[in-house]
C-alpha cells in the first residue's frame, strides 16, 4: 500500500454508514492523508452542491468526482465537465413519463421535479440538497450533466434491461445507481473515466490509484484501479470487478482501510 497516491470512494453503502452518517474519525484521517501526499476523493452519483456540504470540513483537503463522474473539482478547480446537452435530456423527459420511472434533471444548481412527485421529496433531498419542483419538465432549460430516474418500487435493474440500456445505451452511458435509481449521462462518462481523468491529472498510473464501491455504478472505477476494494455489503454480482474485500459500511470498512494505507506509509 505503500505506492498508494490516490483514493476514491462511493458514498451511499460504501463510505456512509446505512443511516447516511459519515464514519468517526473521516475527517482527520482524510487531513492526515493529504499530509502523507495521498489525495482523497468522493466519488458519486450525487451532485457536486450535495459533496460539498457533506464534505464541508473538507471541501479544501480532499476532490470531488460528482454525477457519476460529469463533473471534477480538484484542488478547487473544476478539470472536468460534461454537459449533457438540452435536447438530449428533453428526449429522456419525455421518454420517462411513459415508464414507472420519475425523471429528474439533474442542473449544476439544482435538482428539476415535476410538483406531482413531490411527495417523495424527503428522499430527494438525501442526495440532492437543491430542488427546483416545477409543472412540467419538458420546459426546463438549464445546463446540466445527469439525467436521473427514480424508482420507488425499487425494481431499477428490471427498468434498465428491459427499458431504458436498450433505448439509450447505445448513445449514452446508463447505469444503475442503486435499486431505485437509474443515471443517464453522455457516453463515456462514468467513475471509470473520472479515474483515467484523475490519472493523467496527477501524473500517476492505475497502480498508485485505490477506490472503495458497492454497486453497478461503480464498476467502472472498480475495473481502472490497481487497488479496488468491494464493499462486504455490496452487490454480489459487483464483487468480480474488485481484487479485495473492505469490511462493510457499518464496519467503517472504508475508513479502516484508509487507516492501513496510512500505516503502511509510515513503515
Amino acid at each position: 500500500m505503500k505506492e498508494i497516491q490516490f483514493i476514491a470512494t462511493d458514498m451511499d453503502h460504501t463510505l456512509l454508514t446505512s443511516d447516511g452518517q459519515l464514519p468517526p474519525g473521516l475527517i482527520a484521517t482524510v487531513k492526515e492523508l493529504k499530509q502523507q501526499g495521498i489525495t482523497f476523493a468522493a466519488a458519486s452519483g450525487r451532485p457536486l452542491y450535495t459533496l460539498l456540504e457533506t464534505f464541508s470540513e473538507l471541501r479544501h483537503d480532499m476532490s470531488f468526482i460528482a454525477d457519476n463522474g460529469g463533473l471534477i473539482l480538484h484542488q478547487g478547480e473544476i478539470i472536468f465537465n460534461s454537459e449533457l446537452p438540452q435536447t438530449d435530456y428533453q428526449k429522456m423527459v419525455n421518454f420517462a413519463k411513459e415508464s414507472s420511472g420519475i425523471p429528474i434533471v439533474c442542473g449544476m444548481d439544482a435538482a428539476y421535479i415535476e410538483k406531482r412527485h413531490q411527495n417523495y421529496e424527503q428522499v430527494y433531498r438525501t442526495f440532492y440538497s437543491q430542488i427546483q419542483f416545477v409543472e412540467d419538465l419538458s420546459e426546463v432549460a438549464v445546463t446540466a450533466d445527469k439525467f436521473t430516474l427514480y424508482f420507488p418500487e425499487q425494481n431499477s435493474r428490471e427498468n434498465f434491461a428491459e427499458i431504458f440500456d436498450p433505448a439509450f445505451g447505445s448513445d449514452y452511458s446508463v447505469v444503475v445507481s442503486g435499486p431505485e435509481w437509474i443515471d443517464i449521462m453522455n457516453k463515456g462518462v462514468d467513475k471509470g473515466t473520472a479515474m483515467s481523468i484523475m490519472s493523467e491529472k496527477l501524473a500517476i498510473s492505475f497502480d498508485q490509484m485505490m477506490a472503495f464501491g458497492d454497486t453497478y455504478n461503480d464498476i467502472g472505477m472498480l475495473k481502472q484501479v490497481g487497488h479496488s476494494y468491494i464493499m462486504a455489503n455490496g452487490t454480489p454480482e459487483v464483487a468480480q470487478y474488485a481484487k479485495f474485500t473492505a469490511p462493510s459500511n457499518d464496519e467503517y470498512g472504508v475508513l479502516q482501510v484508509l487507516n492501513q494505507v496510512l500505516a503502511a506509509k509510515e513503515t
